[in-house]
């Protein structure tokens, strides 16, 4: 029994991936360990901050860092810098931004919703959103077109949720950025690679601490040094109401150390072996179907991926993940295509035998409707 069955809530596994409505990730015994002896201690807050972002431009290759809440608070937080600056009258006078430059571009179908709008992120640090393009097409010439002296800066989204084709490149928006001078940010909260775009010339990226690198409730930005500067300078200002605990930052660079250690093949296999598993006993149950995919945004994730075939069970996807959901334990599944008839299963957060779970629960529910 964990602590979260003592309080009488069900204990969940997790085949939806590292989503913050489930606690995001599970966080390694030396983080645990790291993090309760920091609570136990004080610190000079601003010294830890600084001295946490050095180590963390360690990792990304960045030039500094800052660390925060969570990814969300990062967008709002980046936003916030670009508009204000290290001018402290704006840092107070924030969200509200009128006559400064406040507004951020971005591509359509970027607007996107990971739980709540991005652009409400955006509106928190000060921001006005401006949508470029269409939903399914945005050209340069869209972007190039909405700048203008209010532009404080451009933003990319990297997330499976944003529209993967139709886009202007990540490449191509780094290009506009520097043609113009304006900030480039890039939400990369989910991404494994935490020097890729620090590599390619972005000028501010977020990450989340707890995706990924498996850390606690935490995150950073990494980029350019005048503009980290700002960002830290939020901490008088917005970032206030996000900000980060002592013992969260101290989890948040124990887990980037382990997580540099990683055997990143290795554990792309043994996602593999549990997706081969599923999908070889899923398709041995008549009316459902499975296959091994990758994700959506190109990263090292396989998934098995389950159709639904409704006219030989008499029952839909939506049946399934809530009959599922409702079970004890509580399965909790990937379901952005459920409308299609799709329930896929995220190896990464499982425990060992979930998968024998998940299986058995299945045969129930078809043979139980």
């Amino acid at each position: 029994m964990n602590v979260y069955e003592e309080l009488n809530l069900k204990r969940v596994i997790n085949a939806s991936g590292k989503m913050t409505p489930l606690g995001t990730s599970i966080i390694d015994e030396k983080v645990g360990q790291y993090m309760n002896e920091a609570a136990m201690n004080y610190v000079n807050m601003d010294a830890l901050i600084d001295r946490a972002g050095q180590i963390i431009s360690g990792y990304t290759g960045a030039q500094d860092a800052c660390v925060t809440s969570c990814a969300s608070a990062g967008i709002a937080i980046s936003t916030a810098a670009c508009i204000a600056e290290d001018d402290l009258s704006a840092i107070e006078a924030l969200p509200l931004s009128s006559g400064m430059k406040n507004e951020i571009i971005l591509q359509k179908g970027h607007s996107i919703s990971f739980g709540v709008p991005i652009t409400q992120m955006i509106r928190l640090g000060g921001g006005v959103p401006v949508e470029a393009g269409q939903a399914n097409r945005v050209f340069p010439y869209h972007i190039e077109g909405l700048i203008n002296e209010k532009t404080a800066a451009l933003l990319y989204v990297k997330s499976h949720h944003a529209v993967q084709k139709g886009m202007v490149s990540l490449k191509q928006m780094i290009d506009i950025a520097k043609k113009h001078g304006i900030p480039l940010i890039v939400d990369a909260a989910a991404e494994e690679d935490i020097k890729k775009y620090v590599k390619m010339g972005v000028d501010l990226v977020i990450y989340s601490g707890a995706k990924a690198l498996e850390g606690p409730t935490s995150g950073f930005i990494t980029g350019r040094e005048d503009l980290i500067k700002c960002c830290k300078l939020q901490y008088k200002g917005i970032a206030r109401a996000m900000k980060i605990g002592k013992e969260n930052i101290m989890g948040l660079l124990k887990a980037i150390e382990l997580y540099s250690k990683k055997d990143a093949a290795g554990l792309v296999n043994k996602q593999i072996k549990v997706v081969e598993w599923l999908t070889e006993n899923i398709n041995k149950i008549d009316g459902l179907t499975a296959s091994i995919v990758k994700d959506e945004a190109g990263r090292e994730i396989y998934r098995a991926s389950m159709k639904v075939d409704s006219n030989i069970l008499k029952i839909d996807a939506n049946y399934i993940i809530k009959e599922l959901e409702s079970g004890n334990p509580s399965i909790y599944t990937r379901n952005h295509y459920a409308n299609l008839g799709i329930i896929a299963f995220d190896p990464r957060p499982m425990k060992d035998g979930d998968e024998k779970i998940i299986l058995e629960r299945l045969k129930e529910i078809v043979n139980h409707k």
